[in-house]
């Protein structure tokens, strides 16, 4: 493979992820913004900042680790930056007399500010704080979008009307759902993207054409292309018999093969000996055979997409049951393995890399719902727990479900990375 053909398939695998990840999390971000929830970032990624900008509220952020991502709302977690009574502060004042900046230190490099002790001081519910300003009492409205600032970085408040846990429970399960749901559409889009691009396979075919050609394989050097088809095989017509073909070519390892070729028009005969490949049996010469196909049209494309839906998620649970049943960590894949079987995938080209993409966009969808702690499923079960109740559960006690569930996700994959790499290592 060239340096281009490499960079090429890094930048379409990276690409992939991308896009899977930014539309789960677009989905996340978009339904809190319509309920009114403050978004304090939208990060695709973690660990270390790459790139990151802020728009209207949210932060945008690109960070260093390309395994998801997350749309942080104000109120699910607790708050970084808190102010107490006794606390000495600056403030800086807008046109209307309220509050807009609120500073935390280096207070005396401040200008234009009011220096003073807190007294008292509401940002959730009342909006208003007083200061003790060389022993005058102050009151103050603060403005619902104020900023505080400590050690250079910037924190929005967040108003009680603007947090998470302040929505309704049907508010708070669409902004949650809406991320999987998100991946499932794009599934969609991708299977139909799939089904436009490579077509239907015609009725009653009658020819195998050749679809992909390897480097370096007896078939490119004896000049054979894409879309040839092929007519006999040592004078046994193929017709639309791949496997017939397949299995001609596997017992023919190192004996050399006359094949007739029709391209267009043209009907030529070429020589080809099959060789052996590593970790495979019987002979190959590098070709991908494919029956002919037909253009899709528009119902066919919704119809076809709809299946591949059904039938994927069918395999996705299957595969949970059996490793259910049968755990393994070899079994596992973790981002590694992923990242190493989307770049072989890219390699076939983009027909091929947008259906594993489909695939790839369901399975994050149906994974992030399901019932794990720390995952979208259980916090809708929480959710859901909470509307049957009536009240919420105490969110000390979520919270902690969450961040074990956390803490166990990351352990295992942890775990299965490094079974990856191993692998790798051990070919």
């Amino acid at each position: 493979m060239s340096i281009l053909e490499m960079v090429q398939v890094v930048f379409l695998t990276v690409l992939m992820f991308f896009v899977i990840v930014t539309v789960h999390e677009w989905g996340h971000y978009y339904f809190a913004k319509r309920a009114g929830i403050l978004v304090r970032e939208f990060a695709i990624g973690f660990g270390p900042k790459l790139f990151s900008y802020k728009r209207n509220e949210t932060q945008f952020t690109l960070r260093l680790l390309p395994f998801g991502g997350y749309a942080r709302m104000a109120g699910e977690d607790p708050e970084l930056v808190e102010i107490q009574a006794g606390q000495t502060i600056a403030v800086r004042l807008n046109s209307e007399n309220q509050v807009k900046r609120i500073y935390l230190d280096q207070l005396d490099n401040r200008k234009n500010v009011i220096r003073g002790e807190v007294q008292f001081i509401d940002l959730e519910e009342r909006l208003s704080l007083r200061l003790d300003v060389d022993g005058e009492f102050q009151q103050y409205e603060v403005h619902p979008q104020a900023m505080m600032i400590t050690k250079g970085v910037e924190t929005q408040i967040a108003p009680k009307d603007r947090q998470f846990g302040s929505k309704t429970v049907g508010q708070r399960a669409l902004a949650i759902f809406a991320g999987p749901v998100m991946n499932f559409l794009l599934a969609f889009i991708l299977f139909a993207l799939h089904i436009q691009m490579a077509g239907i396979p015609v009725e009653n075919p009658t020819y195998v054409q050749i679809g992909k050609i390897t480097e370096g394989m007896p078939a490119e050097t004896a000049n054979l292309r894409e879309g040839d088809i092929i007519e006999t095989i040592n004078g046994t017509a193929i017709g639309a018999d791949y496997k017939k073909m397949i299995e001609l070519i596997s017992e023919s390892k190192d004996k050399p093969m006359d094949w007739t070729v029709r391209r267009g028009e043209q009907v030529f005969n070429v020589t080809i000996t099959p060789v052996s490949m590593e970790g495979q049996e019987g002979g190959k010469v590098g070709i991908v055979p494919e029956l002919p196909t037909r253009s899709a049209g528009l119902g066919e494309t919704i119809t076809g997409s709809g299946k591949a839906m059904v039938d994927t998620t069918n395999i996705i649970f299957q595969g949970f049951s059996q490793l259910i049943q049968q755990f393994s960590m070899d079994d596992l894949g973790g981002p590694v393995r992923t990242f190493e079987v989307t770049g072989q995938i890219a390699k076939q080209g983009i027909v091929q890399l947008t259906y594993w993409a489909a695939i790839l966009s369901l399975y994050l969808g149906i994974f992030n719902l399901l019932p794990v702690p720390a995952l979208d499923g259980s916090r809708l079960v929480f959710l859901g727990i909470e509307a049957l109740r009536g009240k919420p559960i105490d969110p000390n006690r979520e919270g902690m479900v969450h961040f074990i569930g956390f803490a166990m996700l990351f352990l295992l994959m942890i775990a299965v990375t490094y079974n990856d790499i191993l692998r790798l290592i051990n070919g």
